[in-house]
């Protein structure tokens, strides 16, 4: 329930534009809000765990842009003062010192930090099963998966019913498979539109930090937040900032859209494949061309990702050794058996197996076999979009290739179906493409989403589309 200078103006309100407005106009006493805010967001974590850490300290300056709206940031992304572990035990306690810098720019406009949501153990999933906290539970079914690794910020988001935002990462679709699976708006931006400085990682040539809403405005405008040049990052782009929400007033007509056939093959259900045929279909009727196009290096995608995103990761993890980041124990016995212990004690499984992996693919002798060749595909990849963009404003396919699974479902499933899972997200990210998925329908009470992918820097197609759709 929200609390405002107006009950029962208050108690209806739950879009984000319409809190904007209401505050900028004085009509909500923030603090109270929050502190109503913070009493529900208490028992949708009892029901649902889409939190690590609840951030229970109403201070700050409310103004500016945001006025007090509550943010949820995933745990990989350091916040000051507030425990962020990456869904790992091995930082459990770490308090940073410092805020990301996408935090910062949310503080600075008066955005209230809510909480950290759940993950995969440094981002290390596709259905935020892998965390040492807490493993978050669909809204829509309890008995399902929210999607990985960003699992709490769709949670959450799909769970609140009050004015909110997430903060989330991606490095393979993390972004994307949450959104579909929770009903919910998901933009992965282009990399290095967005400031990696404070955020933990998982694969550095990969990671992108982005955002997780309810409606295609919302995603914009904290995208117009959050985005930006960043001298603390070398990897962030010189582009000048811009208000995205602009790109919501511009019709579709004329665009060319792009649909692979690969993304429709074999493991797509065939019912999703069906309702996102339909918002083509849509966008046709609104003016849009589309043509069936192929992007034969897709097959290739899942092989190389997972040889360049593990063995970035055990180069990250090495840092964890006791000595002088994360857990650690008493020094007993020699270097090789204190980090052992230390490793072993608070790393989970699926963190293992990739250090593991990502080691062997490092090795003298693998490095030219599988590291460096793997890295050549990647290119071809690349090459692939940027060919396909030359003819198409934006590519459209199913978000994620399965209905939210059940937690017995993917109990079941080995490391390579697991890893699987991924086809239709592994590739735009790979190639540091932006993409959003957004609501494609229902499939018995089941949602399914729909994936926009789009040339680099291009976040402004995928608003306009996306926008056309909802």
């Amino acid at each position: 329930m929200v609390i405002s200078k107006d009950q029962k103006l208050c108690d209806k309100m739950k879009s984000v534009k319409e809190f904007l407005q209401r505050a900028k106009a004085g009509d909500i006493d923030i603090e109270d809000f929050l502190s109503k805010v913070l009493e529900k967001t208490e028992k949708i974590q009892e029901k649902y765990q889409p939190f690590i850490t609840i951030n229970k300290k109403i201070e700050g300056k409310f103004s500016k842009k945001l006025f007090g709206l509550p943010i949820s940031v995933k745990d990989c992304i350091c916040t000051k003062d507030i425990q962020t572990t990456a869904g790992s035990k091995i930082l459990e306690g770490y308090m940073p010192p410092f805020d990301a810098s996408c935090i910062a720019k949310i503080k600075k406009e008066g955005g209230f930090i809510l909480g950290k949501t759940a993950q995969d153990e440094f981002g290390f999933g596709t259905f935020c099963t892998n965390c040492a906290y807490v493993v978050p539970k669909n809204p829509y079914d309890v008995e399902r998966s929210c999607g990985g690794s960003s699992g709490g910020a769709g949670c959450i988001t799909a769970a609140a019913d009050f004015p909110h935002i997430a903060i989330a990462e991606s490095t393979g679709g993390s972004i994307t498979a949450p959104a579909a699976f929770t009903g919910t708006i998901g933009l992965t931006p282009t990399y290095g539109r967005v400031s990696r400085f404070g955020l933990i990682d998982y694969a550095n040539s990969m990671d992108k930090i982005g955002v997780i809403a309810k409606e295609v405005f919302d995603v914009a405008f904290m995208f117009s937040i959050i985005a930006g040049y960043d001298p603390l990052d070398s990897t962030s782009q010189k582009l000048p900032e811009e208000d995205f929400t602009k790109y919501l007033d511009k019709d579709v007509k004329g665009m060319k859209i792009g649909v692979p056939k690969e993304y429709f093959g074999e493991g797509v259900d065939e019912r999703i494949a069906k309702l996102v045929w339909q918002k083509i279909k849509q966008l046709e009727s609104l003016g849009a061309h589309y043509e069936e196009i192929s992007l034969p290096m897709t097959k290739y995608a899942i092989p190389a990702y997972y040889i360049i995103a593990v063995s970035e990761a055990s180069t990250n993890l090495a840092k964890y050794c006791g000595m002088r980041y994360g857990a650690t124990e008493e020094i007993k016995g020699n270097f090789e058996e204190f980090f052992a212990k230390v490793r072993s004690k608070n790393f989970g499984e699926e963190a293992k197996r990739r250090i593991i992996l990502g080691t062997y693919a490092r090795m003298a002798g693998y490095r030219d076999a599988y590291y460096l060749k793997a890295l050549k595909i990647r290119t071809k990849i690349i090459q692939e979009f940027k060919q396909a963009f030359k003819k198409f404003d934006v590519l459209a396919a199913p978000s994620m290739p399965v209905l939210p699974l059940r937690f017995d479902e993917i109990a079941k499933l080995k490391p390579i179906e697991n890893y699987m899972m991924d086809i239709l997200t592994i590739a735009p990210n790979m190639a540091g493409i932006p993409m959003i998925s957004l609501p494609a329908g229902f499939i018995n009470g089941l949602p399914a989403g729909l994936h926009l992918m789009a040339d680099h820097f291009q976040e402004g197609k995928l608003i306009t589309t996306a926008g056309a759709i909802e």
